[in-house]
């Protein structure tokens, strides 16, 4: 398997014979790495060390294996574990340890970024919402930028260079233009969810991907819900902000999902008494009335009602629009030129009001067929096929955690691969629930397909779930993974994947005769391999 990466930038680096001791002169080449390497390439571990530690003092972190690398652990927990840590190692407990690549760093690198001043920017760990930049934030004042002769000069030198060129299409700061094509519901009437098949043209977008790779697009605000706010806050919608208009701002370019702190630090200063009171207290992340998770920006200014703020001082104190990500659910082998996604459309009621997720109900209902929108593949952070097709591999993708393995399943059918492929799957109802029956069963009677598990938890009394299914065939499992089977898991990071990880321990455990722990070290010596991926959202 291969594919043509995009070029990536030259890192500049000191000579030898460069006015510095050989500490400066590691410190500044970490520094220049850290700015000029490519995204998703992590630093060199002497070279981050060094930046964020100009001295010679003896760092702790030098192969601490980040043991909060975990999106099952809570984040107290993660930043229990990184406890008398340098702040890099603490920064990078604070995000939501997915590595989904949303921010345009892995977690370790956006906290390397941020420790040694390369990134401003605290606020693009999507999954890590409120709570991870409320982190950052505190980490961050607390350990104050050094100012060192070399931290100064590695600075002036930096800002005196261009910035790296971005490649078109594949950065979320080089977006390219992709087209819609269409949407297609993949559950079916009396399902409690709905799940959409979403395709896009990419053949004149410039853009190629390969299977395990997402997709990121640019989508646009609920012009309803933009509306609803404007009328809240008593605001024309043509208000002149620089080129735009403030309701062009409210659609395309900031977030109208968990209200910022700042936004209640804004309301604090324009209402009096009590609310003043409370809309401090929702600042510093306290819940004075219960209702903190719940406030969005439309109901704090329902919270808030009456307060009128400055239409630009409104879009400064409210956070960008983020792209979102999504795994790409087809292979360029089976159908050049197309890209399709699976997607839930996320609804849910609060105090009667309907609420949505801004990508999904994007692309479930408000784009227009052959519509064009800003959009760029995120290149794969070690979640790709095997090299051989005779690998056999074992796929778990409940709900749309299918995505990436519909995509697998093409390719190895297009390769012709030889090594078996199993694919657990799950959802709630086998009769509404189950998305691409027809295409498995296809890829079963061809043989790209040779072990199929279902489970469904509402279909009986009992709920069954993937890691109960793994149970049952927990001796096959371990002959597969015994000759060398590469095992998948796409889905739900706070709850699935760490259940999977724990049913697959112990079914190392009691099938290769391991203790706990023996087994724990087997599969992280998998993971480490790369015969353990896991794309967790």
């Amino acid at each position: 398997m291969s594919f043509s990466a995009p070029p990536h930038a030259t890192i500049p680096l000191l000579p030898e014979n460069a006015p510095f001791s050989p500490e400066q002169r590691a410190w500044l080449n970490g520094f220049l790495a850290g700015l000029f390497a490519p995204s998703a390439m992590p630093i060199a571990a002497d070279a981050a060390t060094a930046f964020v530690n100009p001295g010679n003092a003896p760092q702790a972190d030098a192969d601490d294996g980040a043991p909060w690398h975990d999106p099952a652990l809570s984040f107290e927990e993660r930043m229990q574990l990184a406890e008398g840590r340098p702040l890099r190692r603490k920064l990078m407990a604070a995000m939501a340890q997915q590595d989904c690549g949303q921010c345009g760093y892995m977690c370790e690198t956006y906290a390397d970024a941020i420790a040694n001043g390369a990134e401003q920017r605290l606020n693009l760990c999507v999954p890590g919402e409120k709570t991870t930049l409320r982190a950052l934030k505190t980490l961050v004042e607390e350990h104050p930028a050094a100012t060192t002769p070399a931290v100064l000069a590695a600075k002036s030198a930096v800002a005196a260079r261009p910035a790296p060129a971005k490649v078109l299409g594949y950065s979320r700061e080089a977006p390219a233009e992709a087209r819609f094509l269409s949407r297609r519901k993949l559950t079916k009437e009396g399902s409690e969810k709905a799940a959409y098949h979403i395709e896009f043209d990419l053949s004149t977008s410039g853009l190629e991907y390969t299977v395990g790779d997402s997709f990121g697009i640019y989508p646009q605000n609920d012009p309803a819900l933009v509306d609803a706010v404007l009328a809240a806050i008593h605001a024309p919608p043509d208000f002149p902000i620089m080129d735009r208009t403030l309701r062009e701002m409210l659609l395309s370019d900031v977030s109208l999902g968990a209200a910022p702190d700042a936004l209640f630090e804004l309301l604090s200063y324009i209402t009096g008494g009590e609310r003043r009171q409370k809309a401090k207290q929702l600042a510093k992340g306290e819940d004075p009335d219960g209702d903190a998770a719940t406030l969005d920006v439309l109901g704090a200014f329902e919270k808030f009602s009456g307060v009128h703020p400055d239409p630009e001082a409104l879009v400064e104190c409210l956070d960008p629009l983020q792209p979102r990500l999504y795994s790409i659910s087809s292979s360029p082998k089976a159908v050049p030129g197309l890209l399709s996604l699976t997607v839930d459309h996320v609804r849910y009621f609060v105090g009667g009001r309907l609420r949505q997720g801004v990508a999904s109900s994007y692309l479930a209902e408000r784009i227009a067929e052959g519509a064009k929108l800003k959009a760029y593949v995120q290149r794969a952070h070690e979640f790709a096929l095997p090299a051989r097709g005779d690998t056999p591999i074992i796929m778990i993708g409940p709900g749309t955690g299918i995505a990436p393995f519909r995509a697998f399943l093409q390719e190895r059918q297009a390769q012709g691969a030889t090594g078996g492929a199993w694919l657990f799957f799950g959802h709630q109802r086998q009769a509404t629930d189950f998305f691409y029956e027809e295409e498995i069963a296809e890829f079963q009677k061809q043989g790209a397909l040779t072990n199929l598990s279902l489970a469904w938890s509402r279909d009986a009394d009992k709920k069954v779930y993937v890691q109960d299914r793994l149970r049952e065939a927990g001796w096959t499992i371990w002959e597969w993974i015994a000759r060398g089977a590469h095992l998948y898991v796409c889905g739900d990071a706070s709850r699935m994947a760490g259940d999977v990880e724990r049913t697959i321990i112990d079914i190392v455990a009691e099938h290769s005769r391991r203790d706990a722990d023996s087994a724990r070290q087997f599969v992280q010596e998998m993971k480490k391999g790369g015969s353990y991926q896991t794309d967790v959202y």
